[in-house]
């Protein structure tokens, strides 16, 4: 009995590590720490929201979507880092990764030299980055923590406090580190729980970067 209780232990660590942590019942009322255990989601979207491509049960893997629905607006946030206030309304016509992350989650951590790596080598193609930092702890709500952090860590996209988890349910999120693609049209594309799928991603990201160029080419030759 002692060695399957020791088994069981060891598959539900790994299993934490490749997908990431979880959590969708919001911030905690309390000055205190926000339990580290992953919890069943329990909180409806709110009924305005628009329905996203839903994670899988067991290890997730990437979403593509050719046609998705339209990305929340970035409304609700706090204060902005590496960047004044953005939009999405305001960003079409580029690609927008929107990045949900902590910096006290290990699995965030390790995802960030290959979003900084996307970031040197697709933003000057059209591609925007943006951090959407929900905290798991009371800690992570500061804002000097926050900016110590993304100096530390190399951060240098935007990134915006979403303390209140206003962003985090507005896209129906429930997992640190979590990606979603917007496309030139705003419309959600991919998306990826975890760590992992890199290479998958980053072609996700030359994909949309390429239909945003023919669709610009479009509308110029268009107008001519």
């Amino acid at each position: 009995m002692e060695r399957l209780l020791r088994h069981g232990t060891i598959w539900c660590l790994l299993a934490m590590a490749l997908v990431g942590c979880t959590r969708q019942d919001g911030p905690a009322a309390s000055s205190s720490a926000l339990a580290a255990t992953p919890k069943t989601a329990n909180t409806p979207a709110p009924a305005d929201t628009p329905a996203l491509p839903a994670p899988t049960a067991a290890l997730p893997a990437p979403t593509a979507t050719p046609t998705g629905p339209l990305a929340p607006e970035l409304s609700g946030g706090g204060a902005w880092l590496n960047s004044p206030p953005l939009t999405l309304e305001g960003l079409r016509g580029k690609i927008v990764l929107v990045q949900f992350w902590t910096y006290g989650c290990y699995n965030c951590r390790n995802t960030l030299p290959y979003v900084q790596g996307w970031w040197n080598a697709y933003r000057d193609q059209g591609l925007v980055i943006i951090g959407v930092h929900t905290p798991e702890f009371a800690s992570e709500h500061e804002l000097a923590r926050v900016q110590q952090a993304t100096e530390r860590l190399g951060v240098t996209w935007p990134v915006v406090q979403d303390n209140e988890w206003a962003i985090w349910r507005a896209y129906q999120n429930r997992y640190w580190p979590r990606l979603y693609l917007v496309d030139h049209d705003g419309r959600v594309i991919y998306n990826h729980i975890g760590e992992g799928a890199y290479e998958e991603t980053a072609r996700r990201i030359e994909q949309a970067l390429d239909a945003a160029k023919a669709a610009e080419g479009t509308r110029a030759a268009s107008s001519q």
